[in-house]
């Protein structure tokens, strides 16, 4: 399978194995207007196996979002078929808007305008808690 360079846009590398569907359907990547490839197992010298999501054009994207469904995404920044902003993403500190209290208790569940904030508690073990009820997330 060949895909053609992109010449200005984002090129999401380094995704494990079937974290791509995941992050593209999170960032909802469907809805932009413009080509979106999504590259599920391809070939990895580094990773065996590897996803891998281009964007052809740069956009604004949740990288704490992406950091926290998959700690290690390569974030390349293209620029004219070049390379200009290379990032490689650690879990946030805190995740916002992006994981549902389960805590029936949880002021979430009363307060609906609330935001839904976690913090990384265990970064060895990727444990997040709620910044309300300390509730570990699934």
């Amino acid at each position: 399978m060949i895909l053609s360079p992109i010449d200005n846009g984002i090129v999401l590398d380094h995704i494990k194995p079937g974290n791509g569907f995941e992050i593209y359907n999170t960032l909802k990547l469907s809805e932009l207007n413009c080509q979106v490839a999504l590259i599920l197992n391809a070939q990895s010298i580094k990773m065996g196996r590897k996803d891998i999501i281009k964007i052809a054009e740069p956009i604004d994207l949740d990288l704490d979002v992406i950091g926290y469904i998959d700690p290690g995404v390569t974030v390349n920044f293209v620029k004219d078929g070049k390379v200009v902003k290379r990032m490689h993403l650690e879990a946030p500190e805190l995740v916002k808007d992006v994981i549902k209290c389960k805590n029936p208790r949880c002021i979430t569940s009363t307060e609906q305008e609330l935001r839904h904030i976690f913090k990384l508690t265990d970064r060895e073990k990727g444990v997040y808690r709620c910044m309300y009820c300390e509730s570990k997330a699934k």
